[in-house]
């Protein structure tokens, strides 16, 4: 347990310099995009140019950019990600109130990644190279060939409007109602996940093909133990551990495949306020959307690391 506290603790304090990075990155690149605050926060005022300058010079626009990144830091550590020029309202109580929506989708879309790439893995690799395996493999690679708001489009089609199983989009909270909750979010999560459990159902193909041909699993079946014990308590158990890193990345797939999915169903989750913003020209909450976006897929790679030390003997040992 020491060795693997030791590897937390190391990849813990990694993320100190690439959150820093990360934070540089965004400063920098709204820093030289098109978004003007004073033009923004005089939308439809038509000022002069010396009120023009008069709020870049009070907002601190006009100051080094290096004194406007020390700034810019200092006001993230105290959770001041600032102020939306068009709602004057904290960019921070609209990224919390847009956040959970996000999460929720992402999470669940996750989920149902999970539960379709497993199985059909699975099924395919037991099966190699006859019907079920040809099937599948064929299935996945349409799936991973076809992008998520088209899924959208055609979910939309035939399950909400030809069928009208589900609304074509909105939200309701789950506190109002569970099942409207669920049905609000199923065909989103189900556009956003259908081409990453493709994806996982090759990555899951593939590492449960290559167990199977250990020496370790034909010993274990030569010597009496029956195959679907041998694969359910070893070969899954070994074979799932190269996924997970695999899985971690699909987050941020996710995370950013959300933002047009939000968009398609009209979610106020973080892509529609992220799109809102750039329609709009308000560069604060562009910004605090893509940190947030950004920091939130690091950490969910930091808990799949961690997560894939603790499932790895291997790796334990080797450090």
């Amino acid at each position: 347990m020491t060795v693997v506290l030791r590897m937390v603790l190391r990849r813990v304090l990694l993320l100190v310099p690439l959150l820093l990075g990360i934070i540089l990155f965004v400063f920098l690149v709204m820093r030289f995009s098109d978004m003007d605050p004073a033009s923004a926060y005089f939308q439809g005022a038509n000022p002069t140019q010396e009120q023009l300058h008069e709020f870049r010079e009070e907002n601190g626009l006009l100051d080094p950019l290096p004194v406007r990144y020390a700034a810019f830091v200092g006001d993230l550590v105290t959770g001041d990600m600032g102020i939306s020029v068009l709602t004057r309202a904290p960019v921070w109580d609209q990224v919390t109130t847009a956040l959970p929506l996000t999460l929720q989708l992402t999470f669940l879309g996750l989920g149902i990644a999970v539960l379709i790439a497993l199985p059909l893995g699975v099924l395919a690799a037991l099966y190699r190279d006859r019907a079920p395996d040809q099937i599948i493999r064929v299935v996945s690679l349409v799936g991973v060939a076809a992008p998520a708001f088209w899924l959208a489009l055609l979910l939309i089609q035939y399950l909400a409007v030809g069928r009208g199983w589900y609304p074509t989009g909105g939200y309701i909270n789950p506190q109002d109602s569970l099942r409207g909750w669920l049905n609000s979010l199923t065909l989103p999560a189900l556009a956003l996940s259908l081409p990453v459990a493709a994806q996982l159902t090759r990555v899951v193909r593939t590492a449960v093909v290559e167990e199977l041909d250990r020496d370790y699993v034909r010993t274990a079946i030569g010597g009496g133990l029956p195959p679907v014990v041998v694969v359910g308590r070893n070969v899954l158990r070994n074979a799932l551990i190269n996924p997970l890193t695999v899985l971690g990345l699909r987050v941020g797939y996710l995370l950013g495949g959300a933002v047009v999915i939000e968009t398609i169903f009209s979610l106020p989750g973080m892509g529609k306020l992220m799109i809102d913003a750039v329609r709009n020209g308000d560069p604060a909450v562009v910004q605090g959307v893509v940190l947030t976006t950004a920091v939130g897929f690091v950490v969910v790679n930091l808990a799949i690391d961690i997560l894939y030390l603790l499932v790895n003997p291997r790796l334990r040992s080797a450090a």
